[in-house]
């Protein structure tokens, strides 16, 4: 059929789309990819998070599924020894940045990174890297949502929704370990004229912007 290409992941041939990307090509057909950072809604993706490599038969190095658009007769492999590699260690970076308190979280259950870790059997601390357990204020200054610097893991989800809300008021500071979502200034959301829409909160996988009517759960709960 025009316009669209037959391709096969992980043994299974499927046809979607053509200029799909992989990655949704994969989830829409139940093959899961682990991923965070990846937004359906832009063109572009960041491939920020590093979690989604594959390997496709006849490249040499393995590519980011959220930006790799299919290709007829592409034979795609989600899982190897060096794909799972990959993604381990890009989890746990993610880990070394978020502080992990889960019983007390309002994403709890919910959170994208409980999801990864359950479904590619990683565990949810960090072993071989540092923490970076930065204590930076909390934002509690808006109405709607609470922002918790120490828990965000630099997906973009947020400042993507600000934007797309015609918001701009988060975005990306600093660089390296000093790299955070934040307002213009370091202002504090009420002060940087946040409009209080809720997209942020209702964007973030992590519990890093919650809104404030979200009960948090037992500290006791089963993950």
């Amino acid at each position: 059929m025009s316009g669209e290409v037959t391709l096969t992941i992980d043994g299974r041939e499927i046809t979607v789309r053509e200029g799909e990307k992989l990655l949704w090509a994969a989830l829409d057909n139940g093959i899961y990819i682990p991923h965070l950072c990846a937004d359906r809604k832009e063109e572009k993706p960041d491939a920020a998070c590093r979690l989604c490599f594959v390997e496709i038969e006849g490249r040499p190095q393995p590519v980011t599924a959220c930006s790799e658009p299919v290709a007829a007769g592409m034979v795609v492999n989600t899982r190897s020894e060096r794909v799972d590699r990959l993604a381990g260690t890009a989890f746990e970076l993610l880990l070394s940045s978020h502080r992990l308190d889960c019983g007390k979280c309002a994403a709890n259950r919910s959170c994208a990174l409980q999801k990864i870790a359950r479904e590619r059997k990683f565990k949810l601390k960090v072993t071989r890297l540092r923490t970076l357990d930065r204590n930076l204020p909390v934002d509690d200054s808006s109405p709607v949502v609470t922002y918790d610097p120490n828990k965000c893991v630099l997906c973009g989800h947020c400042v993507r929704a600000c934007r797309r809300q015609g918001g701009g008021v988060l975005g990306f500071a600093g660089r390296g370990f000093e790299r955070r979502v934040t307002t213009f200034g370091g202002a504090s959301l009420a002060a940087a004229g946040c409009s209080g829409c809720g997209a942020c909160a209702a964007a973030c996988p992590v519990g890093a912007l919650t809104a404030k009517n979200v009960r948090l759960p037992n500290a006791g709960a089963k993950r």
